[in-house]
């Protein structure tokens, strides 16, 4: 018995990893995203990637978020390609809680404060400051307001 318990709290852990990424992406119930939600969850970017070019749903917000999510985040990030799947989702769904934090979060990481609160204050309209996006982008303008304007990884 003591041994099942470590792997139903890992179980735990990656659904609730697994629920994060699908409310960052709005989880608008695309079962051929699932396997690029699950390689996200488990941190295999790379993979991710793979998975998203097979499905190639570019009429999908949900897909480019995830898209621009995971080139962001692989060992080589890609942040011109990120930056174009972000727009690309904010073009199709200009409220797309995932695609606003994320893309503020790479505004950031790119010194660009501006574009940040931007994306904070639409998620603001959004969400009247009370999602998890909103929350979370706004704890990282704050942090990189205290270190100087610099992105210090978090």
């Amino acid at each position: 018995m003591t041994s099942t318990f470590p792997r139903a709290c890992a179980a735990a852990l990656l659904a609730f990893a697994a629920a994060a990424v699908w409310a960052a992406d709005g989880g608008g119930g695309n079962d051929a995203l699932a396997p690029a939600r699950e390689h996200i969850a488990s941190k295999r970017w790379e993979e991710a990637v793979v998975s998203l070019r097979e499905v190639s749903d570019p009429g999908n917000p949900d897909w480019h978020n995830l898209m621009g999510y995971s080139l962001r985040r692989s060992a080589k990030p890609d942040r011109v390609a990120a930056r174009k799947h972000y727009d690309a989702a904010l073009k199709l769904d200009p409220a797309h809680r995932g695609a606003l934090a994320y893309s503020g979060e790479l505004a950031l990481i790119n010194g660009d404060l501006r574009t940040a609160q931007d994306r904070l204050a639409r998620l603001d309209k959004a969400c009247q400051r009370s999602c998890p996006e909103y929350l979370d982008l706004e704890d990282a303008v704050r942090r990189y307001k205290a270190a100087g304007n610099k992105y210090v990884g978090w």
